[in-house]
């Protein structure tokens, strides 16, 4: 059974964000997504969320698209890899800050785990940035 891993912070839940969520489930038999906390956020955005973390976990369940959906940790941010036993990492198209960290934790811990980069939906209208 193949293990594929989002991540996101998915504050404004949209199109995009479905369409991503539905692409990534195509590489696996488990869809689990991490919602970024709202610390997370804050600290690599620069700027708090419009919506809280747990409301935001809640609009990406009701989707019903990820098997498993849950919150990052707070410190290690990681560790959800091994945890969730991934055997693919499916990123958006505009994740580009998490490819050098990820690769740096997969190859320090010696882990075998497939990164794939997913191609936008209609990013010029799907993207939370422009939803606002």
């Amino acid at each position: 059974m193949k293990i594929v891993l989002t991540f996101g912070t998915f504050d404004i839940f949209h199109p995009g964000h479905e369409y991503y969520l539905r692409e990534a489930k195509k590489y696996g038999d488990t869809l689990v997504t991490i919602i970024a906390r709202d610390q997370t956020v804050e600290k690599i955005k620069g700027s708090s969320p419009r919506n809280n973390e747990r409301y935001r976990k809640q609009k990406v369940e009701e989707s019903g698209i990820p098997e498993k959906v849950v919150l990052g940790k707070l410190e290690d941010y990681y560790s959800c890899i091994t945890e969730e036993k991934a055997d693919i990492i499916c990123l958006w198209y505009d994740q580009n800050h998490l490819v050098s960290w990820l690769e740096k934790f997969l190859e320090e811990y010696n882990l075998h785990v497939t990164i794939i980069r997913l191609e936008p939906f209609q990013a010029h209208k799907y993207k939370s940035s422009k939803l606002w």
